[in-house]
């Protein structure tokens, strides 16, 4: 396949899913659910505040971009934890890992969780709390593969099924993922981005906790059982466009990636945002970025985003090899971002990653 042929694969697919983004409503911000699916429990990503999406690659590529999932080495293993909201004790975690498959694709696996730690159980009758505790259960599984074209054009889909449930009440439903990540420049300097995430069906709570006991009718005198309906909702689709330039010094010794990227939030309010990350030969990285929000400071309108926009973080890769011109050394990678709230005390996100 030539690259006109590639680069117009690339663009009719990057048009379906413009098309499809951008045929949200504003008028209903707000009414989506899953806000799982809006986290990220990767720490490298998230010191940009999960702006990489015209460079991610690997594990992490599955929650930002799934194009960049195949521009991997051969293998990668990726564990993510997050303190969200430094103060109300919910946990991220997440598992990857990330497979090439013949020599321009890859398939993946991830898994997220979302712990919420023990919450008192209270009744209308005991309002303290009754002593005992439950604890929700939120995960996501993505299974994604990606394909990359004469190591220019990359293309990838990724199926996630998402699941929210108590003891007694459930939820669950599937989202689907698309990407594009085009890679041009003597050096492949820049690069170019754009994902469609979290489009799917809706979802709906049912269980025997929406179960509640009343009185026959026409004073039968025996109590009845009545299944109480919850309303449905829709996941929290968007749209993210990222661009991003490599500055190379000193033959590629020092790297300095500068890079912007928009949101669009069928659900919220639109984002933008800009980093930069400095790379001493892949073997230390530093990174910060800010993301901006439109509406927010409108008092009138919107409330303020938890996130002030402000993200930082480092990595330390330590080489378990010799680069080669085939391919590059295998590397054992810690990760570590801090982002900014406006309440509480920031969110804390540390990972471990190994490619080979």
């Amino acid at each position: 396949m030539n690259k006109i042929t590639t680069l117009l694969f690339a663009v009719a697919l990057v048009w379906g899913v413009t098309e499809s983004a951008f045929a949200g409503n504003p008028d209903r911000q707000g009414e989506a659910g899953a806000a799982q699916l809006l986290l990220n429990p990767w720490a490298e990503s998230a010191g940009l505040h999960s702006m990489t999406t015209s460079f991610v690659s690997g594990v992490e590529a599955m929650r930002i971009n799934v194009a960049g999932l195949s521009r991997i080495n051969k293998t990668e293993v990726q564990i993510g934890h997050g303190r969200y909201l430094e103060g109300t004790d919910i946990l991220l975690n997440g598992l990857g890992v990330s497979q090439k498959v013949g020599e321009s694709g890859a398939i993946g696996i991830s898994l997220m969780s979302v712990d919420f730690g023990d919450i008192p159980v209270t009744t209308t009758d005991q309002p303290g709390g009754t002593g005992s505790t439950f604890s929700p259960s939120f995960f996501n599984l993505g299974i994604g593969y990606s394909h990359t074209f004469e190591n220019k054009i990359s293309v990838g889909v990724l199926f996630r099924g998402v699941s929210e449930s108590i003891a007694d009440v459930n939820a669950f439903g599937f989202a689907l993922d698309a990407g594009v990540q085009y890679v041009t420049g003597e050096n492949d300097n820049f690069k170019f981005g754009i994902a469609l995430r979290n489009i799917g069906g809706r979802m709906q709570y049912g269980g025997e906790g929406l179960t509640t006991q009343g009185p026959s009718p026409n004073n039968g005198g025996y109590e009845l059982t009545f299944n109480q309906r919850a309303a449905d909702f829709e996941l929290p689709s968007m749209l993210n466009i990222g661009l991003s330039y490599d500055f190379l010094i000193t033959g590629g010794t020092h790297r300095i990636t500068v890079l912007g990227n928009f949101t669009s939030n069928s659900f919220s309010q639109d984002q933008v945002g800009g980093g930069i990350e400095y790379s001493l030969k892949d073997f230390f990285m530093v990174r910060g970025g800010y993301r901006y929000e439109f509406g927010a400071g409108d008092a009138d309108t919107f409330d303020d985003p938890i996130y002030t926009g402000l993200s930082a973080g480092a990595t330390i890769a330590v080489p378990l090899g010799k680069d080669t011109p085939e391919s590059r050394a295998s590397r054992f990678a810690i990760d570590y971002a801090y982002r900014t709230t406006r309440v509480w005390n920031g969110t804390h996100n540390i990972g471990v990653r190994i490619s080979i």
